[in-house]
């Protein structure tokens, strides 16, 4: 049994990739013979949290503590050198396989109630690839019988093929970003016009350092939101929301603990809502017992 269990192939003409039972997240993704994400080793732990699966709540919550209906709730301190409990509760969790067929993979879990969040959540991750690429459907469904906040989140990390991601042209279709203080939580928000971290028309990443949220996205005409990053010969990668991730962390990697992983993929993380979400209630869903939520994501190579 590999470190991230179970493998699952899928394919699609010259794509392909591999879903993993630990996390129900995707361990790689290539299409004509060339990466697309910078994934991890059969062999080897996830690192970086690489596309993994976010839930009940992507990125941080200050000092672990929340408040609902009058009642405080304390997670664990999964990030221990911020005091912060990052990144949900399923990404380590095993998953079960639902369906798995040529082309598509099917893996579900349930999120045991727990200190800090006392609820029962089935979740369901679906892996699709289809002519253009990777397409990503999750649903949650609470199972108690309680209303459940969630919010919902992936970490993948892509790239266009460039050694590291400076030489490569980012383009972010946001016009806001959030500001966040020590411990990486929010502290207020400011347009990107005229500062550095505008990428609403494509430019050089450069040596530029980023791990910030962006919202306001703008849409094109189908509802969805697309970040490109691409190479200087022409390759481009796009990942693209569908409105139920308004937010978009954008990560260049340069935290990241091994050295030799900083700045090789850009972290493009579909969020449903900001860091510190489930303290501050913003665009958290509230879900009566039996109610789902479902959102979907992807990733396009040129």
């Amino acid at each position: 049994m590999q470190p991230s269990g179970a493998q699952y192939v899928i394919r699609h003409g010259d794509q392909q990739a591999v879903a993993v039972a630990v996390g129900g997240g995707l361990r790689t993704y290539a299409a004509g013979g060339r990466d697309v994400l910078d994934g991890y080793a059969e062999d080897a732990i996830c690192d970086g949290a690489r596309c993994q699966t976010l839930i009940p709540w992507p990125n941080r919550v200050q000092d672990g503590t929340w408040i609902w209906e009058g009642s405080e709730q304390q997670l664990p301190l999964t990030e221990p050198e911020q005091h912060n409990a990052i990144h949900g509760l399923v990404r380590w969790l095993v998953w079960d396989l639902v369906t798995h067929t040529e082309d598509t993979v099917q893996l579900s879990c349930t999120c045991a109630p727990q200190p800090g969040y006392p609820w029962r959540l089935t979740v369901t991750n679906t892996w699709s690839l289809v002519d253009r690429g990777l397409a990503v459907l999750t649903t949650i469904r609470n199972d108690s019988d309680s209303t459940a906040p969630v919010a919902a989140g992936f970490h993948p990390y892509i790239t266009a093929g460039t050694p590291t991601i400076d030489d490569a042209l980012l383009m972010v279709p946001a016009a806001t970003r959030i500001l966040t203080g020590d411990q990486q939580i929010p502290v207020g928000r400011e347009g990107v016009a005229g500062t550095a971290y505008d990428f609403r028309s494509p430019r050089r990443l450069g040596d530029l350092e980023i791990d910030h949220t962006y919202t306001d996205l703008s849409r094109d005409a189908d509802g969805l939101a697309r970040l490109r990053l691409t190479a200087p010969d022409g390759d481009e990668v796009t990942v693209w929301v569908d409105a139920a991730y308004p937010y978009l962390e954008v990560f260049t990697g340069d935290a990241l603990p091994d050295p030799s992983r900083r700045r090789r993929g850009l972290g493009v993380e579909p969020m449903t809502a900001p860091p510190n979400a489930l303290a501050s209630g913003e665009a958290v869903v509230h879900l009566d017992p039996a109610g789902q939520w479902q959102g979907r994501w992807g990733i396009e190579p040129s």
